[in-house]
């Protein structure tokens, strides 16, 4: 019998339908992750479960299988304005990678399913509930405003998942959760799952499961088990060389501001060194939202500047390196950024900056994350450990033209001269697609870096850029 067929069994041990097992196949999901193989039994049996994993790992299929599992089995029918089941999540990021998880299951099931939120016209989202939908992905403030106006009822509801439950509350979201379940049927099924399950989600618990089973997940596999854990002791002028160096290797980096200002701002100077980037923030509109996600994860960007709106559920495959160029303000944020690289048992790297200013509250940040990172003390780019952590060539992108910087324009270079685009050595976790940088004079497994396209940031002004403008404070 063939690995393939082992691991697909498991899935079937475990209680899942062999349609919903011939899906995740065909995805490469072929062995379920602890979290899964913890609430799988239950969830599928119909009980109400509360289920706890940190970040990246694998409660999007715990809860979407049961999900499709029980209205496949329950044989109702869709009926305009009354979707079958309900799943909250507290961003519209994640909204849009659920649904994207989701798409293949429900096409294989006949199901029909809508993602709400808002930041776009509501129209379509009206007209979709109003022709039938069996599950509905929804931010809760959209959702609230649809049903005040007619345009959706929680009445039919079978089964309700809250996905990162813990993050709704930080987001201040829980009045308006409390006021959604109240109007599903109490003898629905629900699902809970969240990275923590602190006091904010025990009243959720205690107010709407049924006797719920409890599985906490945290295991070999958990993303902070693979991570390496770096501070980078610099001088506050070199911050921004020193995240140019980084970023300019291979792989896709992701680097968080405690500020939308601080993540517009340094977008734009990482762009102006030469560095894809594109900003992820809450004053973006969400068609620059949308964009700029796509851009990251095709790769045109390779990296990508947010504030805490990233740090959680947003899931991009390969990120090799995450930069906390503000070191966030508690561990719990220090915790949830991190956990977008090392996602499901990969390995992964988390840098944080910490300059004169910042090393006490660094290190009691670091203590209270459970973490004893590796601390070096950087003079700025070219430093041997930058080369360690971020391995591989350097290339800056000159002029927006797809043209590779000469290595006298590279941190820490060797005065060789560029051509365009130039091909990347190293293996920090680069996304492998010989398609990228297609018509750009560029080939072959190795990633070329490109400007990308609008709602980067721009280039208004040189990159002589004091490092000031992304943290705010000295």
């Amino acid at each position: 019998m063939s690995d393939s067929s082992l691991s697909s069994n498991a899935f079937l041990d475990l209680g899942v339908p062999g349609n919903l097992v011939d899906v995740l196949d065909a995805r490469g999901i072929t062995s379920p992750t602890p979290i899964q193989a913890a609430t799988l039994p239950d969830s599928l049996a119909g009980r109400d479960v509360l289920g706890r994993g940190r970040t990246g790992s694998g409660k999007t299929y715990a809860f979407l299988l049961p999900v499709i599992a029980r209205l496949t089995a329950s044989g109702g029918r869709r009926t305009p304005k009354r979707p079958r089941a309900l799943i909250l999540a507290p961003t519209r990021e994640l909204v849009a990678q659920i649904d994207e998880a989701l798409a293949p299951l429900a096409k294989a099931t006949g199901l029909r399913t809508r993602t709400v939120f808002g930041g776009v016209g509501q129209n379509p989202q009206v007209q979709a509930l109003r022709a039938g939908v069996d599950i509905l992905i929804a931010c809760p403030g959209r959702l609230e405003d649809l049903i005040q106006q007619g345009a959706c009822d929680l009445g039919s509801i079978e089964v309700t998942v809250l996905d990162e439950a813990d993050h709704m509350a930080d987001l201040g979201f829980l009045p308006a959760v409390r006021r959604l379940l109240d109007q599903t049927p109490r003898n629905g099924q629900r699902l809970l799952f969240s990275a923590t399950l602190d006091n904010a989600v025990g009243v959720l618990v205690k107010r709407f499961l049924n006797d719920p089973k409890t599985h906490e997940a945290d295991s070999a596999m958990s993303p902070v088990s693979a991570m390496e854990h770096h501070v980078l002791h610099v001088q506050h002028e070199q911050r921004v060389a020193v995240l140019v160096d980084l970023a300019s290797a291979p792989g896709r980096t992701m680097v968080f501001t405690r500020t939308k200002h601080g993540a517009k701002a340094l977008a734009r100077q990482l762009n102006q060194r030469g560095v894809p980037t594109v900003e992820l923030h809450g004053n973006l509109a969400q068609n620059a939202r949308t964009r700029n996600m796509d851009a990251f994860h095709s790769g045109k960007a390779t990296t990508m500047v947010a504030t805490d709106i990233a740090a959680r559920g947003i899931h991009v495959d390969d990120i090799a390196l995450v930069v906390h160029a503000d070191p966030p303000a508690e561990h719990k944020a220090y915790l949830h950024r991190s956990g977008r690289t090392a996602r499901a048992g990969a390995a992964g790297t988390v840098i944080t900056l910490m300059t004169d200013q910042q090393v006490r509250d660094v290190r009691a940040l670091t203590r209270a994350a459970g973490i004893n990172p590796t601390t070096t003390k950087v003079s700025g780019p070219g430093h041997e450990i930058l080369r360690t952590l971020a391995p591989g060539e350097r290339v800056l992108v000159a002029g927006g033209l797809g043209v590779a910087a000469s290595d006298s324009e590279r941190p820490g270079g060797t005065n060789r001269s560029g051509g365009r685009n130039r091909s990347r050595s190293g293996t920090r976790n680069a996304p492998q697609k010989a398609s990228r940088g297609a018509g750009q004079g560029g080939s072959g497994g190795g990633r070329s870096r490109r400007r990308p396209s609008a709602g980067s940031g721009g280039s208004s002004q040189g990159g002589g850029h004091s490092a000031a403008s992304f943290s705010g404070r000295r």
